[in-house]
Parts: C-alpha cells; sequence; structure tokens
C-alpha cells in the first residue's frame, strides 16, 4: 500500500491530538503503523474534506476499522440564524448532496486565522451580504456524531438587511418571516436541514424569539 496515507495519519494525530484521544470504555482507536496502514490511514483529502479510516478496538475487545469525515482546519463550523425586524431570514439554497432546494440558515466552514465570531460575520457577508450588528453566541452542535468528528458553533445574529445574495454558491432566494413561520416550517417538513432545526431550537431556549 502506499505509504502517504499513514505519513498524513501521523500529521493528522500530530497537529490534531484531541481527534485521537481514548476514553475508558470507549472505541480505542489504535496508533500502531502497521494497524493503521492496514485501515487506510488518510483515504482521502481536498481543500474541504478529509476521510480518515481508523484502526480501532470495540469494547467487547473485537479489533476493527471505523471510517470519520473531518474538516481539513481544525477551526470548527459556524452557523448563523439572521434576525432582522423582529423575524428571522432564511435562505433557499440548492445542495448538491442531496439535489434538492432546502430552506436553509447561513452557515459555513471553519476559517483558519478567524476569530469564530469573524468567521461567522464572514458567512453573513458572503451569503446574503449583510452587516452584523450584534452577534448572539447559542452554543455548539456535532451535526453527525456516528461520522463527523468535527463541531459547529451557532450564532444569531441581528442584520441590518438583507443584499446581494451568493448566486454563484446556489442561493436563489431570502425570505424574511416570523419566528412563528419559521416553526411552521419545520413542522410541516419545509425545513428538513438539520443545522437550521439546531440553531433555531437555540434562539428559542435563549429568549431570542421576535426580538428587533
Amino acid at each position: 500500500m502506499d505509504g502517504e496515507p499513514v505519513r498524513r495519519y501521523e500529521r493528522l494525530r500530530g497537529e490534531r491530538p484531541e481527534l485521537f484521544r481514548n476514553e475508558p470504555g470507549g472505541i480505542e482507536v489504535l496508533v500502531d503503523p502497521a494497524a493503521v496502514a492496514a485501515a487506510g490511514g488518510v483515504v482521502y483529502a481536498d481543500p474541504y474534506l478529509l476521510v480518515v479510516r481508523d484502526a480501532v478496538r470495540f469494547p467487547d475487545g473485537r479489533p476493527g476499522a471505523y471510517v470519520r469525515a473531518l474538516a481539513p482546519v481544525a477551526a470548527p463550523g459556524c452557523v448563523v440564524l439572521p434576525l432582522l425586524d423582529g423575524g428571522v431570514v432564511l435562505i433557499e439554497h440548492y445542495r448538491h448532496a442531496t439535489r434538492s432546494w432546502h430552506w436553509e440558515v447561513p452557515r459555513g466552514f471553519g476559517t483558519a486565522g478567524l476569530s469564530a465570531a469573524e468567521n461567522a460575520a464572514k458567512e453573513i457577508g458572503e451569503e446574503i451580504g449583510a452587516r452584523v450588528r450584534e452577534l448572539v453566541p447559542l452554543g455548539e452542535v456535532h451535526p453527525d456524531t456516528g461520522l463527523i468528528g468535527d463541531r459547529a458553533l451557532l450564532f444569531a445574529a441581528y442584520v441590518d438587511g438583507v443584499g446581494r445574495l451568493a448566486g454563484g454558491e446556489g442561493i436563489r432566494a431570502a425570505r424574511t418571516v416570523p419566528f412563528a413561520e419559521a416553526e411552521a416550517m419545520v413542522a410541516d417538513g419545509r425545513i428538513t436541514d438539520g443545522f437550521t432545526l439546531a440553531v433555531l431550537t437555540r434562539a428559542r431556549l435563549a429568549g431570542l424569539v421576535g426580538t428587533a
């Protein structure tokens, strides 16, 4: 087997050791080079995604392999709920993975060298052409604990309006709706995006519903 997947794996272990910690009673990551080579190591890499196949030992003692998807940089992604005129801004975004349109809120990958707040403001500016007046942290979410090893930070952002949409990214419309309508879109299935469900829930729990 080509040794590059194993070398990439070793570099990743050095750069992001938190991804390889072992907890008592959990699934143990094995780092012996022979075990890593047999499992695969870093089996895919591009500017947006790493796919890792770890050698592991399960709690019952069985050896095996487990696949994880990771962001190439340690910075967490962000999900931003824009608040405008007492309502929330939703964007209609075409997603290649599902081959369909989705009502969502702006979100993006982490950006090395930017703080979480700077990254959130960047995404709002890029996707809906808005300027953030105030940013409210709403915690974090792990989007798929069975596959994805990274987290995203949730924010609400009071914005000054909606400007130019990122049409080149597949965004074709933006709507400002009352919070109650956004929740109705969740209830009837018009909103199915997990990140959007999470940030709407956190915003309601934080008491931000209907704030100007």
